[in-house]
């Protein structure tokens, strides 16, 4: 499948040309060289042992784990979660290259406008609502703010504002040529009665940036008593995901570049990453609402492997950590959790406890099956023998989740916390979780092998691979787009002497599986002479061409009436009978 990425493939060259794919990778993965690539832990799926390879010369990534792989552009689509033309920016202005005129098809020009023309009005609406913060009128916020005990420094680097009235943004934007519509798609804006308002008025403005710096939408909380909603986010647009959204993620990666970044603390509110900030914990961030998604945590875990929860310590708090451990977990993150008094946030224990009585908190914050253990504990009366053996069941069901190894030393705690036997313990916890997980395994290994791709395939892939990568024994004397006609423009592609990442300009390739496991193609696998299985995988596909050949002249022959063209069959069908025997290659040599 042929690109139409909106821009010329000699730009996009130069623009790879000038963005070293290892100095990209390296701001996010530690890098080895090992030979003629580098080597790090994969990005993109959890591991301990790196499988994540960069071949510098080629322009070109590869995970031998999760089969991600890609050219320096698609790396920053996948690792930003942006389309390509915002990785395009990226790197531009990483180059410092002027961005040529984007020429894709209709619905790729329509799209891109729409997305630039969105981030524009944005951008003017919460530079507006900040310099209304300092105006007169904005009095109800400044009170709130200095209550608060923000100070300009917060003001300045999380950009608040205030949303003065019902129209004066509306009046703003359309002074800037903005239309209704415009602001309505931009969530700013709502129509009531065939009047368009400001869906923040009144409040003071938390603008929500991506990593990226871009405004793409606002969070407001009401500044008197109301019975609206104390906060109101932007509705769902274009640039702005609830689930995707991480509250402060443009400081965290701005912290990360310039003085490195130890861990990420998450918290549940706005209000509570301004206080962390101010406190000097500058590493806070928070999700919108503290349901924190699988999506969250993917932005997360570009910037740090190392989390630490500060959910309020009430019920809420306490279900919203609980869902939170998994997911993040999964992505690979060491977690620990810290357990804030009860009904307690992390603004209120800074406020009513200080700084230091929360930096200890953190500083030694459990780890997460310490957390669940104590958390369990909580719920139970452990004099009552009842309430033991529930109170050993819940805990069962945390660590049957651990490694035999991982689980053993929370026995012995257990043991202390119940006077419970360890063997009993022991015996509670294997039974059933693990014979699971080894049949699933089993199962899935049975699933792995008759998923296994047939004979043709893999030569086509070989031949393809061998072509891509310009092994020296490939046969020079065939005409392999006669020989794989469907494949021509990669074919064509591998007669010119470019790197591959040239094919991410011109294919889509993570549509086309057969030139995707061709790019990444591990030769190393191959156990017998790779010249020899060439020239097998070539014969295979020659044989399968014959044989096809053979089988459509058999057909023709069963209804022709005619003598004549009945002998001219038979000599073709003879021709190619010999040829399977002798294992001729002469159809397919170039001409």
């Amino acid at each position: 499948m042929q690109n139409n990425k909106g821009y010329n493939n000699d730009w996009l060259y130069e623009l790879k040309q000038k963005n070293d794919i290892v100095d990209i990778v390296s701001k996010y993965v530690h890098l080895e060289r090992k030979g003629k690539s580098y080597w790090g832990c994969c990005p993109f799926h959890n591991e301990k042992t790196p499988s994540f390879s960069v071949n510098a010369e080629e322009g070109f990534f590869h995970c031998f784990g999760c089969k991600e792989s890609g050219d320096v552009i698609s790396f920053v689509q996948k690792i930003e979660s942006c389309d390509f033309v915002d990785a395009i920016r990226v790197l531009a202005e990483n180059a410092h290259m002027q961005i040529p005129a984007f020429n894709g098809d209709e619905n790729q020009v329509k799209r891109k406008e729409e997305k630039e023309r969105m981030l524009k009005l944005l951008d003017a609406s919460w530079r507006h609502y900040q310099e209304n913060l300092y105006q007169p009128f904005a009095k109800p916020a400044q009170e709130y703010i200095k209550l608060r005990g923000f100070t300009k420094r917060e003001l300045d680097d999380f950009k608040l504002g205030y949303a003065n009235g019902w129209t004066d943004l509306i009046e703003h934007l359309r002074r800037l040529g903005f239309t209704y519509k415009e602001m309505v798609d931009a969530g700013v804006a709502q129509c009531k009665n065939n009047r368009y308002f400001d869906v923040m008025a009144n409040r003071l403005v938390f603008p929500i940036f991506n990593s990226f710096g871009d405004c793409i939408g606002f969070s407001a909380r009401v500044l008197e008593k109301t019975d609206f909603a104390k906060y109101k986010n932007t509705a769902e647009t274009l640039v702005f995901q609830k689930g995707r959204v991480v509250f402060a993620i443009n400081l965290l990666k701005n912290l990360k570049q310039t003085s490195g970044l130890e861990r990420i603390i998450i918290v549940e509110g706005q209000i509570d990453v301004i206080a962390m900030h101010r406190a000097g914990f500058k590493s806070t961030v928070a999700c919108m609402g503290t349901a924190l998604t699988e999506e969250n945590a993917h932005e997360l875990k570009k910037l740090c492997d190392n989390v630490v929860l500060c959910f309020d310590g009430d019920s809420a708090g306490e279900k919203a950590t609980i869902r939170s451990i998994d997911i993040l977990k999964n992505q690979g993150f060491s977690v620990k959790i810290v357990a804030l008094p009860e009904k307690l946030d992390p603004d209120e224990v800074l406020k009513t406890k200080g700084k230091d009585y929360l930096t200890n908190l953190i500083e030694n914050a459990l780890p997460v099956t310490d957390y669940l253990i104590e958390n369990e504990r909580k719920k139970f009366d452990l004099s009552k023998a009842d309430q033991k053996g529930g109170f050993v069941k819940a805990v069962l069901v945390h660590l049957r989740k651990l490694s035999v190894a991982e689980a053993e030393p929370y026995l012995d705690k257990i043991r202390e916390i119940t006077n419970i036997p360890i063997d009993i313990l022991r015996r509670d916890m294997l039974q059933g979780g693990q014979i699971k997980q080894t049949q699933k395994q089993g199962q899935e290994s049975e699933k792995s092998l008759t998923s296994r791709e047939n004979g043709n395939i893999r030569a086509v892939k070989f031949v393809l691979a061998s072509l891509i990568s310009k092994k020296t024994y490939v046969n020079q004397k065939i005409d392999y787009i006669r020989l794989l006609p469907r494949y021509q423009d990669i074919i064509e592609q591998t007669n010119k002497d470019l790197p591959k990442s040239s094919y991410f300009d011109v294919f889509d390739v993570d549509d086309m599986p057969i030139l995707k496991d061709a790019l990444t193609f591990n030769f190393q696998e191959i156990g017998v002479s790779q010249e020899k299985y060439f020239d097998e995988c070539l014969w295979l596909l020659v044989e399968e061409n014959l044989q096809e050949k053979q089988k459509q002249l058999n057909e023709k022959f069963k209804t022709c009436q005619d003598l004549t063209e009945r002998t001219s069959i038979l000599k073709e069908i003879a021709k190619i009978t010999k040829q399977l025997k002798e294992k001729s290659l002469e159809d397919y040599y170039a001409r």
